[in-house]
């Protein structure tokens, strides 16, 4: 669940065809890298998305066709900046255990 706010930017390091699919890995800080979880949701941009794998600084994603087509993903290149926000639900949790 995102609510379309930015929690940090990030830079996309690098971005492959695969079938029919972009992989597009994602350099994340740090900070937000608890936030990500594999199969679970991150927005980039503002587009939702689904993480493939975490890394420890980077994650990445499978962007697929109609995904590409319709949102600026399309135009993603290596090097951008990207927005990200991570699901909100992580952040609750994170705040009720810290009480």
């Amino acid at each position: 669940i995102v609510q379309g706010h930015v929690d940090a930017t990030g830079r996309v390091t690098s971005s492959r065809p695969e079938e029919d699919c972009v992989i597009l890995r994602v350099r994340s800080p740090k900070r937000l890298m608890p936030y990500i979880v594999e199969k679970g949701f991150i927005a980039v941009d503002g587009i939702s998305l689904t993480v493939v794998q975490k890394g420890t600084s980077s994650f990445t994603l499978s962007v697929i066709p109609y995904t590409l087509e319709n949102t600026n993903l399309k135009q993603m290149t290596t090097g951008d900046r990207v927005n990200l926000e991570s699901d909100i639900v992580a952040k609750y949790i994170e705040s009720l255990l810290a009480k």
